[in-house]
């Protein structure tokens, strides 16, 4: 009998599955969070009923951030962002990374935040320093962005 035939299917698949696993990086590592990420938003729909209403989603297997609305009188007064179902903490003093990922993501320096936060569009930048994760919501007015909080999660 010729050597071919005296390995059984099973065999040949084995050796075919260690083969796919030793040659795929992605399966035998685990995937970190990016270190700077902008995800853009879109805001509450005009003529919303009076309440708070999600504006937009964003869910990955890092977390679930939300900009939320607040509508009074069919407009929106205000818009904030959550991180897994709170509101992030007081950031206190940014540190540099911050400065350099919103410069990265072609975004004003942070400075100093202003509320109420409207625009025609929201960016929420995300960068992680060490342990610590900043999360970041800028408003666009016409063609310029403008900080509307800053905060860690």
């Amino acid at each position: 009998m010729p050597a071919y035939r005296r390995y059984t299917f099973a065999t040949l698949a084995a050796i075919g599955l260690a083969a796919a696993f030793n040659a795929s990086p992605a399966l035998s590592q685990a995937k970190e969070p990016p270190s700077c990420a902008a995800i853009s938003f879109r805001p509450v729909l005009p003529d919303a009923t009076d309440g708070e209403h999600d504006a937009g989603v964003y869910k990955s297997r890092f977390g679930r951030i939300v900009v939320k609305g607040v509508a009074r009188g069919g407009r929106a007064e205000s818009h904030y962002v959550t991180v897994n179902n709170s509101r992030p903490g007081a950031a206190g003093t940014l540190p540099a990374s911050v400065a350099a990922c919103a410069a990265e993501k072609k975004l004003p320096a942070p400075g100093q935040a202003s509320e109420p936060c409207n625009g025609e569009r929201f960016q929420v930048l995300v960068n992680r320093a060490g342990d610590r994760r900043y999360v970041l919501l800028y408003a666009r007015q016409g063609s310029a962005w403008r900080l509307c909080s800053a905060g860690v999660a």
